[in-house]
């Protein structure tokens, strides 16, 4: 029994220990693989981390990179700004503008030919047609500036304006040069010491062209131009819609080398603006006109006008008159005695004292899309009692401008132009009644630099042709007329050219 017992404990004990053997095996690759998990875990936490360690080194290299070319532009628009005020500090604040047309022009025998926009017998009263392919002349504006920004905020600016124009071709036309000082004058601005409606506003003195004047290009012929030499204030302001303009303007009849000439017009004008409405009026007034002499001491007009009134009213339109895009300007004006030239105000020492004239005048621009812009304007006048006791002057002109957008650097334009005139003179100047129709029709192969279909961005250079027509009678108007002259006859006239023009 004791055998077989210690057999079978050592048995048990066997057993166990080989037991005890395969569970130490088990649990130690329990923990091996444990550990391996942890290790791997372990790497990709490290793996991680360095993905984000990399990417926030990128981040930190992007902001770098933001911050510095933040700086570098702060500092380019610090030098800029620097630049720009002492710019408009410092005393040398000179600018040079100018506007320049010239241009060749011929018929189709390539002879000499009539042209301008006063071409027609109603051109002596203001009555312009379509200046495109219709000038023969050089004409050159000059103007120089110099203008300063005080430390109190005060503004300064001095201008000065040489023009010339003549119809010479040669180089050297010194014999018959047109060279005349324009505009000389000084504008002081936003004084400190003006308060109320006079704060920001600007006083002048000199010579000059009136700075709210305008004008339709295209028929080269003011709206209204009223100039000379005077004083006045701009830009008084009621409100943050209404503003007003007050000038005296002095302007000279006749020759002045004549000591027994003492007939001057001085015009006393008001120009007001109410948002886009415009309401302009003029009074005039020039002692002893009707005693005005020429050179050789004969009497010029014994029954000329001695004063005059002229009114405007305009509405400037920043839209193709109410109905599209562009832009758009009406006027009506009438003047009588001495307002009765309604367009250069003052400038006519002919009239009568009962002289009237009404005058309206309106154009506009807007895109018509695909590439065509179009420009209309109308210019009509009616004067009567002008210059000789029951005469009257009629006339009314059509155009209209189109271009086409070729490239960026070639446009088409094409211009038409009709106007009807009925002129009855009563011999004035030894002038015939006439009425009749005017017809003239452009295409010019234009370039430009930039700003394809913009009627008012210059420079431009453009080849032309042109043919215009008119009715026989008027020929008969005057003998010192361009129609009827020798070779410039009704029936037809083709003329050809080339013309640059720009203004900067």
């Amino acid at each position: 029994m004791k055998k077989s017992t210690l057999t079978l404990t050592l048995g048990l004990l066997m057993g166990s220990g080989t037991a005890l053997a395969d569970s130490g095996k088990s649990s130690i690759e329990a923990r091996l693989m444990a550990l391996e998990q942890r290790l791997q875990a372990a790497e990709q936490r490290a793996s991680m981390a360095e993905n984000r360690a990399d990417a926030a080194e990128k981040q930190a290299r992007e902001l770098a990179a933001v911050q510095q070319k933040t700086q570098t532009t702060t500092a380019q628009v610090e030098q800029r700004t620097a630049k720009l005020e002492q710019k408009a500090s410092d005393k040398g604040g000179f600018e040079f503008h100018g506007y320049a047309r010239s241009g060749l022009l011929m018929n189709n025998s390539a002879a000499k030919t009539q042209g301008g926009p006063s071409v027609t017998p109603a051109g002596e009263t203001g009555g312009h047609v379509g200046r495109l392919g219709n000038e023969p002349d050089t004409y050159v504006e000059l103007n120089l500036e110099h203008k300063q920004t005080l430390a109190s905020g005060a503004t300064t600016r001095f201008k000065v304006m040489l023009a010339d124009g003549q119809r010479s071709y040669n180089d050297w036309t010194a014999s018959s040069s047109d060279l005349n000082l324009r505009q000389a004058f000084t504008e002081l601005g936003h004084l400190p010491t003006f308060t109320g409606a006079f704060k920001d506003s600007t006083v002048w003195a000199g010579k000059r062209f009136d700075r709210d004047n305008f004008d339709i290009h295209w028929i080269d012929s003011d709206v209204v131009f009223l100039a000379g030499t005077g004083a006045g204030i701009y830009d008084m302001r009621w409100d943050d819609n209404a503003r007003s303009n007050f000038s005296v303007y002095g302007r000279t009849f006749g020759d002045i080398e004549n000591r027994e000439n003492t007939a001057q017009n001085y015009i006393l004008s008001l120009n007001h603006f109410q948002g886009p409405v415009q309401l302009m009026v003029s009074g005039m007034r020039a002692k002893d006109n009707d005693e005005r002499r020429d050179l050789d001491n004969h009497l010029v007009k014994h029954d000329a006008a001695n004063n005059g009134v002229h009114a405007l009213l305009g509405l400037h339109n920043e839209s193709f008159y109410g109905v599209r895009e562009g832009s758009s300007k009406t006027a009506l004006l009438y003047g009588h005695g001495l307002g009765a030239e309604v367009k250069s105000i003052g400038s006519d020492g002919a009239l009568l004292p009962d002289a009237n004239t009404w005058r309206l005048a309106s154009y506009g621009i807007t895109p018509l899309g695909g590439g065509w812009h179009i420009a209309p304007a109308l210019l009509a006048q009616t004067s009567k009692d002008r210059y000789v006791k029951g005469d009257s002057y009629e006339w009314a002109t059509l155009n209209l401008r189109l271009i086409q957008e070729i490239t960026s650097n070639f446009e088409m334009q094409y211009e038409g132009s009709y106007q009807y005139m009925d002129l009855r003179p009563q011999g004035y100047n030894s002038r015939n009644a006439v009425n009749g129709n005017f017809y003239k029709l452009t295409v010019a192969p234009t370039l430009k630099a930039g700003d394809i279909g913009e009627f008012l961005k210059r420079p431009e250079i453009r080849l032309f042709a042109t043919w215009m027509d008119w009715d026989h009678r008027l020929d008969n108007y005057a003998k010192s007329d361009s129609f009827g002259s020798n070779g410039f006859v009704a029936g037809g006239e083709w003329n050809f050219g080339v013309q640059m023009e720009t203004w900067f």
